[in-house]
């Protein structure tokens, strides 16, 4: 997910994904620990998204102090 569209998203919409991200994360840790995995560079991709939506989160709440 690129940046500009996670600035589109309400931050109630971006905790949700988060939230989503981070189960699925766990879930395919969990499955690369048993087997192999069918796309290893997903779990990288979700660690970034999910880095990505926080930077935003983050960037928000320094404009609002400010």
């Amino acid at each position: 997910m690129k940046p500009q569209d996670i600035r589109e998203l309400t931050d109630e919409e971006i905790q949700e994904r988060i939230q989503e991200l981070v189960e699925e994360r766990f879930r395919l840790r969990f499955r690369s620990a048993t087997m192999e995995l069918e796309n290893p560079k997903l779990l990288t991709e979700i660690r970034r998204d999910i880095a990505r939506m926080k930077t935003v989160l983050r960037e928000r709440e320094l404009a609002q102090q400010s």
